[in-house]
């Protein structure tokens, strides 16, 4: 059988790429489809593979991606998978799924979110009106375009239930969820580390993620967190720090992310995410992660069992799910086994078989 595999573009390493990842070790000889690829921003995972680029693959696009979103229809749609394809397997979370590809070839699309800057673009372009305004026909455009390139492939998986039902809401179709894989090799309960009094929150520091929310909530605690990231809004977020106890490491190797993980009290997570593969990360070290309920999270934490939800996106409700969670006792090793639903190599078998499923029939 022989499987292509595209991704939206890799200008990053995140959730996203780690799926990707796995592809890769399922389908070692599989060519990888992108619009742009950076070996440095992408850690050098993908070194060595065979990876072919669309028109936007220059390194001023790479820097400023989000400038040519437009474009990026018209570049993925001049992008063609050979003909004696069997299987084209695409990670994506837009883009991706407008590939073309001959037509007895079967397209699997592994959805990481609806097109997100269609569909929720004022979450990520904190814009004054008058930019809102000019803009409104670009994205009604890429929300056309991707209702319709979303009818395209065969079988369509979701990361998440909320993002099944992102899809079924936009895309009047139905999703299989299979959860993105975890590491639970890599990250686990390592021996010898003690518990910390400091708090954790790791992710890139973008405005959705609501790392300001965190930091205005421990300035009020006055309790020891730790920041892990990098991204846009690191300066503003510096800005915003009144507690001595805050701080900051912007760069980190996997090692030393377990040990993290391992010491913290628990993890803070208060953003909407499709999935979270660091709330995820965090359990599967034993640690307990206190989490809005809303999206991924609320799939990731069993209340009161693995961490602890709360309702509202503010600073009082997570103010009161710290305090909550000060008064209650966690079981690390209950904490790693429900992370481990969303294993590796359960996400692998998962794939393998809805892949051999969709081609089966045919």
């Amino acid at each position: 059988m022989r499987v292509a595999i595209i991704h939206d573009y890799l200008n990053q390493y995140g959730g996203a790429e780690r799926v990707l990842e796995s592809f890769c070790e399922l389908f070692p000889d599989a060519p990888i489809y992108t619009l742009f690829y950076d070996e440095e921003k992408t850690l050098g995972r993908f070194k060595g593979k065979k990876i072919i680029t669309s028109f936007l693959d220059h390194k001023y696009v790479i820097n400023n991606h989000r400038l040519f979103i437009p474009l990026m229809p018209l570049a993925v749609s001049l992008m063609k998978v050979d003909d004696d394809y069997d299987v084209v397997l695409s990670s994506s979370a837009g883009f991706g799924k407008g590939i073309r590809y001959g037509k007895n070839t079967i397209h699997i699309s592994y959805c990481h979110t609806p097109l997100r800057y269609a569909w929720e673009h004022y979450k990520y372009f904190n814009w004054p009106t008058y930019l809102k305004i000019l803009s409104a026909p670009v994205f009604w455009y890429l929300r056309k375009w991707d209702k319709w390139v979303s009818q395209k492939p065969q079988k369509l998986i979701a990361n998440s239930k909320h993002i099944a039902e992102k899809i079924k809401n936009y895309y009047k179709r139905e999703a299989e969820v299979i959860y993105p894989p975890v590491d639970t090799e890599k990250f686990f309960i390592k021996k010898g580390v003690r518990k910390g009094d400091y708090f954790l929150a790791v992710g890139r520091l973008m405005h959705y993620k609501r790392f300001d929310l965190i930091i205005q909530a421990f300035n009020k605690l006055n309790l020891p967190l730790l920041i892990i990231g990098t991204g846009p809004e690191l300066e503003n977020l510096k800005k915003i720090v009144k507690s001595p106890k805050i701080d900051f490491l912007t760069s980190i190797t996997d090692e030393q992310l377990v040990i993290l993980y391992n010491g913290a009290q628990a993890f803070i997570f208060p953003q909407v995410e499709d999935f979270g593969l660091v709330a995820a990360e965090a359990q599967a070290c034993g640690t307990p992660v206190i989490a809005l309920n809303q999206g991924g999270g609320r799939e990731i934490v069993e209340n009161g069992k693995t961490g602890i939800l709360f309702n509202n996106q503010n600073v009082d409700d997570l103010i009161m799910a710290v305090k909550r969670f000060q008064i209650k006792q966690f079981d690390q090793k209950l904490i790693r086994e429900s992370a481990l639903r969303f294993s590796k190599n359960k996400f692998k078998k998962e794939i393998l078989k809805a892949v051999y499923e969709a081609r089966n029939a045919r």
